[in-house]
C-alpha cells in the first residue's frame, strides 16, 4: 500500500511508499481527535514532536513522539493519524487524499525522560502533587481569575515557564511561550517541555570536549489552588563525531552538569544502543564490526563507514559529484541518582561521513553497422535522478529527447543503483566531426546530463564526450615572408580546421580586434592571411646579433569549441636598429623602445630620456614611443668638419634605484653643409618676437630633514647642527608667479662663513647649474615629482650637500 507503519519503543513511524508517491508533490497534516489538520511543516514538526526524513530509496518517513501534539494517550497506548494530499502539479490542484492511523504501546515511564531528536529536544517529568496539598480542603476557595488573572482555569495545568540564563530569569506564560515555538503539555501523570535548537533561550554549552544545547528552565503548573513547579532543563549534544581511519566515533559524556546539578550519587542502569531505533544486540553490533564502550565518564560509539545499517547517498560538492555515508543511530542511557530517581536520556543522531568524489563511468560502444552511438554512463545512487540534457547549448528535458534523435534507457540492478544509456544515430545533428590529432577524425558527441538529488534538491551535471576516429584528416600548411616594414602569414587551410579561430596566444584575432592595431585579416575559406606591422603590440623582439634585431609574429589556430590548440604557425624577420629612430630634418627625434625577450617584468611606461621627465608620448605593451626635439632632454651634440651628432639614452629605472636597468643608446647625424629647397610664402602678418620686461619673482630655500622633503625645519629650530659630511636637503622654489610655462633653473649657488652673502671666504656648491668638480662630495640632485604639495615639479629644484666647514691651515675659521 502507500503506507506502512512501525513501532518503536516511545516512537511511532509511518513510511510513505516512494514507487506510490513517484513524481508527485506532497502536503502532509497532522489529525487531532476533533478531525482538524494541522499542516506539518518545519516549525509545527519541531514544536510537536515531529520528525520528516528521507531514505535513501525516496521514501518518506514521519517518526511521533509520544506525546507529540494531536496524539491520543489512552492507558498505554497512544494513536497518531496522518493525513497526505498528493498531486502532480506544485499548486497542488485535484490533489488525491490519503489518512493514515497507527497506534502504539509504549512502557513504564521514568521519573524523567529526555529525548534529543533530530529537530528538537524532548523533557517530562513526572508530575507529583504532595500527600499533604491533596488532602488540603480550602472552605471558600479563591477566586483564580482574581488572584492570578493570567492563569489558566483548568483544574490542573501549566502556568508559565522560567528560563535560567546567565545574564538574567526571564520567565513566559504558556500562551507566550507556545506562540515562541516552544511546545508545552500535561498529562494526568506527566509535565512536557519540547524545544527546537533554534530557540531563543537555547544555549551551547561544553563538557569534556562536547558542545550541547541546552536549555534551563522550571516549569510552573496549577494543581487546584497550589502552584507546583518542575526543573524542566533538557540537555542534547550537538556535535563529538570524529572521522578517522575510515571510522566514525561518537562520544558522549554520561552525567552532563545541566542535568547532574545537585546529586550527589550517580549509578548507570542500562546503555543501549541501535540503529534507526532499533535497538542491537552486542552479538548483532560485534556482526556489524560496531564498537559499545561504556567506560567510567564517557560512551563512545564506533562504527566503520560504509558497515551494514548505514547507507550512501550523493553528494554534491562545489559542483563536484560524490557520496556520503549515513547512518542514524541512537543511544539510550538510564542512571539512577538520588533527585530523580531513574531518569532516560534517549539521543537520536543522524551522522554523516565526510565527502567522497565519486568518479561516473562512460561507456562509448559504436556500432557502425547500425549507425549508432550507444553510451552508458553511471552507476547512480537511487536518490539521483537524469532531469535534462543540453545538446548544442540547448537544454531538452528527457521526455523531449527522443525529438532530437536520442534515445534514453534507465537500467535498474539488483543492489538498487542504476545507469542511463543514450543512443544516438551518428547523422544526428548534434554530432560533430572534429579533428583528433595526425591524420585522425573524429566523429563527436558532446551533451551534458544534468541531475537532481532528493530531498536536497542539490544539481549536478555530468559532461559526455564521445569520439569515433577516421584516418582523412588534411591539415592546414603555412607560407611566410617579410618585406620592409611587415611581416605576413598566408595558410592553406586543410578539411579539418574549417571551424578553427586565429588566436595570438590567448587573443581571439577577428576582423574588428585586427583593425584596432592596424593588421590585416583576410579570409576567403581556403585561405587565410594576416599581415601585421614591424612595430606591433603582439610582435617580439630579441638580439640576433650586435647589428641586427629578430622580430617574431606567432599565430595558432583552435579549435571553436574546446579552445584546444590545433597547429601553430609563426614567421620571423630580421631587421636593422636604426629602423626605430627616425631624425626629422627639422630636429625632432622619433624614437621606439622595443622591449626585448626577457625583459616581461619591464614596464613600458616608465621609460623616460636623460631628463627623466621626458616621457613616452605612446605607450603599448611591448613599446614605448618617444618624440622630442634635438635642443631638449638633456640630448648632448657634438661637432666636426661636416655633421653634427645628438646622442641620448631610453633608460629604465627601478623604484628608489639611479642605476638603469634597460639602456638604448641613439644618435642623429645632421649635416652641417646641405643645400635644401625650402617653400616659402610671404605672409603680411610681422613674425613673433620677444619683448625683454621686469617684474618680481618670489622665491624660498628651504632646508629639509630628510631625503624624503616631507619636513622641513621650522624657523625655531634654527641654528641647525650639523656633523661634518652629514647630508643637507636643500629645497628652491618658485613661489610667484603660478605659471605653468616656467621652468625653474639654478645658475650659481654658493656657501660663506657669515650671513653675508657677498663675505669672503666662499665655496661654490652649484656653478652654472652644475656640480663643483673642485668638491670631494659633489653636490646631488634630486628628482622633484608631482604630489598633493607641488602642484608644479618644473618650479623647485632639490639637491644635497655634505656638511663642511672653512678652515685656513689646520684651524677653523669661525665669523
Amino acid at each position: 500500500g502507500p503506507t506502512s507503519s512501525e513501532c518503536l519503543g516511545d516512537f511511532l513511524r509511518i513510511t510513505l511508499s516512494a514507487e506510490y508517491f513517484e513524481d508527485k508533490y506532497l502536503s502532509l497534516f497532522v489529525v487531532d481527535q476533533s478531525g482538524t489538520a494541522w499542516e506539518l511543516d518545519e516549525a509545527m514538526a519541531a514544536q510537536c514532536g515531529y520528525t520528516v526524513t528521507y531514505t535513501t530509496c525516496r521514501s518518506i518517513q514521519v517518526r511521533a513522539s509520544a506525546l507529540s501534539c494531536h496524539s491520543h494517550l489512552e492507558k498505554d497506548v497512544f494513536r497518531v493519524t496522518i493525513q497526505i494530499k498528493a498531486s502532480h502539479t506544485p499548486d497542488m490542484s485535484n490533489a488525491t487524499t490519503h489518512l493514515k492511523s497507527a497506534s502504539c504501546h509504549y512502557g513504564l515511564w521514568s521519573p524523567r525522560e529526555i529525548k534529543c531528536e533530530n529537530n528538537y529536544m524532548e523533557v517530562s517529568v513526572r508530575r507529583e502533587v504532595p500527600q499533604t496539598i491533596k488532602d488540603f480542603v480550602q472552605d471558600e476557595p479563591e477566586d483564580w481569575t482574581f488572584v492570578f488573572p493570567q492563569a489558566k482555569a483548568e483544574e490542573a495545568s501549566i502556568w508559565q515557564i522560567v528560563f535560567h540564563q546567565p545574564e538574567e530569569k526571564r520567565a513566559l506564560l504558556m500562551s507566550n511561550a507556545w506562540s515562541t515555538g516552544y511546545g508545552l503539555n500535561t498529562s494526568d501523570s506527566r509535565v512536557l517541555l519540547r524545544v527546537p535548537y533554534t530557540a531563543a533561550q537555547v544555549q551551547l554549552v561544553e563538557d569534556q570536549g562536547i558542545t550541547f544545547s541546552v536549555l534551563r528552565s522550571s516549569t510552573f503548573y496549577k494543581y487546584q489552588w497550589v502552584i507546583l513547579m518542575v526543573d524542566t532543563t533538557v540537555a542534547c549534544p550537538v556535535d563529538g563525531v570524529d572521522y578517522m581511519n575510515q571510522t566514525i566515533t561518537w562520544t558522549i559524556p554520561k552525567y552532563i552538569p545541566p542535568l547532574s546539578g545537585g546529586m550527589t550519587s550517580l549509578k548507570d542502569v542500562l546503555v543501549e544502543a541501535g540503529v534507526d531505533l532499533h535497538k542491537l544486540s552486542a552479538k548483532e553490533m560485534a556482526s556489524r564490526k560496531y564498537v559499545l564502550l561504556n567506560e567510567l565518564t564517557t560512551i563512545t560509539m564506533k562504527i566503520p563507514i560504509g558497515a551494514e545499517g548505514g547507507y550512501y547517498k550523493t553528494s554534491v560538492s562545489n559542483g563536484q559529484l560524490g557520496v556520503k555515508y549515513t547512518i542514524n543511530l541512537f543511544l539510550e542511557h538510564q542512571w539512577e541518582d538520588n533527585k530523580w530517581g531513574l531518569t532516560k536520556h534517549t539521543i537520536i543522531k543522524e551522522i554523516e561521513a565526510p565527502f567522497e568524489q565519486a568518479e561516473v563511468v562512460i561507456t562509448n560502444n559504436l556500432n557502425l553497422s547500425a549507425g549508432l552511438m550507444n553510451v552508458t554512463v553511471g552507476t547512480f545512487l537511487p536518490d539521483a535522478e537524469l532531469v535534462n540534457l543540453t545538446i548544442e547549448g540547448v537544454v531538452v528535458a528527457v521526455p523531449e529527447a527522443l525529438q532530437h534523435g536520442y534515445l534514453i534507457h534507465r537500467t535498474r540492478y539488483a543492489n538498487g543503483s542504476k545507469a542511463y544509456v543514450l543512443q544516438v544515430p551518428l547523422d544526428a545533428p548534434s554530432i560533430k566531426i572534429e579533428y583528433m590529432g595526425e591524420d585522425m577524425r573524429a566523429y563527436t558527441l558532446n551533451v551534458t546530463l544534468a541531475f537532481i538529488t532528493y530531498p536536497s534538491s542539490d544539481t549536478f551535471v555530468v559532461p559526455v564526450v564521445a569520439l569515433s576516429a577516421v584516418k582523412d584528416a588534411v591539415l592546414p600548411s603555412a607560407t611566410e615572408f617579410c618585406d620592409g616594414r611587415n611581416l605576413h602569414l598566408i595558410i592553406t587551410r586543410g578539411n579539418v580546421d574549417q571551424n578553427w579561430l586565429p588566436f595570438i596566444s590567448d587573443w581571439h584575432l577577428t576582423q574588428e580586434a585586427a583593425q584596432k592595431y592596424n593588421y590585416i585579416l583576410r579570409d576567403n575559406g581556403t585561405h587565410l592571411a594576416i599581415s601585421v606591422p614591424l612595430l606591433s603590440p603582439h610582435v617580439s623582439y630579441e638580439v640576433f646579433h650586435t647589428s641586427a634585431i629578430k622580430a617574431s609574429f606567432y599565430l595558432t589556430l583552435k579549435d571553436d569549441i574546446t579552445l584546444a590548440q590545433r597547429r601553430d604557425f609563426s614567421v620571423s624577420c630580421l631587421f636593422s636598429p636604426s629602423e626605430l629612430i627616425q631624425c626629422l630634418p627639422n630636429g625632432t627625434v622619433i624614437i621606439t623602445a622595443i622591449k626585448l625577450v626577457g625583459g616581461e617584468d619591464l614596464d613600458t611606461a616608465l621609460l623616460v630620456l636623460r631628463d627623466r621627465q621626458c616621457k613616452p608620448s605612446l605607450v603599448t605593451e611591448r613599446t614605448a614611443t618617444f618624440k622630442f626635439n634635438v635642443n631638449t632632454c638633456r640630448t648632448s651634440r657634438k661637432f666636426n668638419s661636416t655633421t653634427v651628432t645628438y646622442e641620448n639614452e631610453v633608460l629604465y629605472f627601478r623604484p628608489g634605484d639611479d642605476i638603469p636597468i634597460y639602456q638604448l643608446k641613439f644618435l642623429c647625424l645632421y649635416a652641417v653643409k646641405q643645400t635644401a629647397d625650402v617653400p616659402y610664402e610671404s605672409k603680411k602678418n610681422p613674425p613673433p618676437s620677444i619683448q625683454p620686461g621686469s617684474g618680481c619673482l618670489a622665491l624660498s630655500l628651504k632646508l629639509f630633514k630628510e631625503k624624503s622633503y616631507s619636513e622641513p625645519y621650522q624657523e625655531s629650530e634654527y641654528p641647525v647642527v650639523k656633523y661634518l659630511r652629514e647630508a643637507l636637503y636643500f629645497e628652491v622654489e618658485l613661489l610667484q608667479p603660478k605659471d605653468a610655462r616656467l621652468y625653474l633653473n639654478l645658475d650659481d649657488c654658493w656657501a660663506t662663513n657669515s650671513q653675508s652673502q657677498d663675505s669672503l671666504p666662499q665655496w661654490h656648491i652649484l656653478i652654472h647649474g652644475c656640480e663643483n668638480n673642485k668638491d670631494s662630495y659633489r653636490t646631488v640632485f634630486h628628482e622633484v615629482n608631482y604630489s598633493p604639495r607641488v602642484k608644479f615639479p618644473q618650479h623647485l629644484k632639490r639637491f644635497e650637500v655634505r656638511m663642511f666647514t672653512f678652515v685656513q691651515g689646520t684651524s677653523l675659521l669661525q665669523e
